[in-house]
């Protein structure tokens, strides 16, 4: 639990510095961890979806080496790790959908989106008063509804930093690197 709450104090220290987010900030608000994890949502699924669309078709079977993952696991995994955090924080069943890192970019742009669509709303529903309550995550692990939020925020910048790297290993600019 000091774990959790030192990783929260840390992003809610953190994200109102970032660009684009110190007008988002909101630090009076009575639900300050729901909030800020709100904010990177609305970032992360510009920016993901954003690295989504902008990677051409048959660039979703590339791999920088060997040993790393395809552009299309990661976003299927991405989906994924969306739909069953988000499950957990809502208390629910994760969404049902089968994917593989072979379907059609469309697909997996597709289930991306669904994922942080499905997100959005769970978010909307969430306040602070339940983040100590035990949830179960993923491949039967507990943990606590901060937790799942937690790892979420961290998966989103993992996930966008390796989405980035891949865009820009094909001569392509990730999306938060653009003009507006």
């Amino acid at each position: 639990m000091k774990y959790i709450a030192a990783v929260t104090l840390m992003l809610l220290t953190i994200v109102p510095i970032l660009p684009g987010q110190a007008k988002e900030s909101s630090p009076n608000t009575a639900n300050p961890i729901v909030t800020t994890v709100r904010q990177m949502e609305t970032r992360f699924s510009k920016n993901l979806t954003g690295a989504a669309d902008e990677m051409p078709a048959d660039k979703y079977s590339y791999k920088p080496t060997p040993e790393q993952i395809t552009f299309g696991h990661l976003m299927m995994h991405t989906a994924e790790a969306n739909n069953s955090l988000c499950a957990a924080v809502a208390g629910e069943p994760a969404p049902s959908v089968k994917l593989s890192e072979t379907d059609p970019k469309e697909t997996l742009t597709k289930a991306l989106k669904d994922s942080f669509a499905y997100c959005e709303q769970v978010l909307a529903k969430a306040d602070d008063s339940a983040l100590g309550q035990t949830v179960t995550l993923y491949e039967g692990q507990t943990g606590t509804r901060g937790a799942a939020l937690v790892r979420m925020a961290v998966g989103w910048a993992d996930h966008y930093s390796a989405a980035a790297m891949y865009l820009r290993l094909n001569n392509l600019l990730p999306p938060s690197a653009k003009k507006n």
